[in-house]
């Protein structure tokens, strides 16, 4: 709103991943997409407009579960036409310096997540969840973005977290969060599944299959998403089927 009323589409072919998702078009970029899309992927609000002031998505406490709270308030009301769910038909692997994110055939909605972090709070932490719309609202959207306070000042010097505080993410020493307690024993890994469904909301549809993340992140994430929009042959929709997430 503060350019005029400029309209914008989440192109997913109009993504750079940085430190987060961020939507890049002639006048500017809009950052840190993905929380907001991960919740309206979840709840399957498919078709919304969005009014927004500034170039980044309110980072609130560094979770999904404020703009889930505030959407389910405000009430969700079924329309006629929902959109199609697609089913992934053919396995792939996308790697890249050690990373990799690959993707299966599966009956539902299932994301599997690895990270592996030199720090004696996180080392390697592992989580593989079919999703259903409850146990992402209360497993999944309230785990925060997490960083390390030795990267502050690069990530300022890119322009990146200038609103980062104590209160709003889980912020690390070089051995303790010095932000709070956790709410989560492997709180990293599962803000690492909400970064990956929020990513994968800009395919455009709700899919069966599963996705497998090792030591992945946005780039890769993207990656994905467009290797799926130019190989059709590795996907097909489905016309009277939905993922659990889609069924409350």
């Amino acid at each position: 709103m503060d350019l005029g009323g400029l309209e914008v589409e989440a192109d997913p072919r109009k993504i750079e991943a940085l430190n987060c998702s961020c939507l890049v078009f002639e006048s500017g970029r809009i950052q840190t997409l993905e929380h907001l899309l991960a919740v309206l992927y979840i709840l399957g609000l498919d078709s919304v407009e969005l009014e927004l002031q500034g170039g980044e998505i309110p980072i609130l406490d560094g979770s999904a579960a404020p703009l889930a709270e505030s959407i389910l308030q405000a009430g969700l009301r079924p329309v006629p036409q929902a959109g199609k769910a697609v089913r992934i038909l053919k396995s792939h692997t996308i790697e890249e310096k050690g990373a990799s994110l690959s993707f299966f055939p599966n009956p539902d909605f299932r994301v599997s997540y690895a990270i592996d972090f030199p720090h004696p709070l996180i080392g390697r932490q592992e989580i593989s969840v079919s999703l259903t719309r409850k146990l992402f609202l209360e497993e999944i959207a309230p785990a925060r973005t997490f960083g390390f306070l030795k990267d502050a000042p690069e990530l300022r010097k890119l322009g990146l977290a200038l609103g980062g505080s104590l209160d709003n993410a889980v912020v690390l020493d070089e051995e303790k969060v010095i932000s709070g307690p956790l709410r989560f024993r492997d709180e990293f890994v599962r803000h690492k599944v909400l970064d990956l469904v929020g990513d994968l909301a800009l395919f455009g549809h709700p899919m069966f299959g599963h996705f497998k993340a090792e030591r992945a992140g946005h780039r890769l994430h993207h990656q994905v998403v467009l290797f799926l929009l130019d190989h059709p042959d590795f996907w097909t929709y489905e016309e009277d089927a939905s993922p659990r997430f889609l069924q409350g």
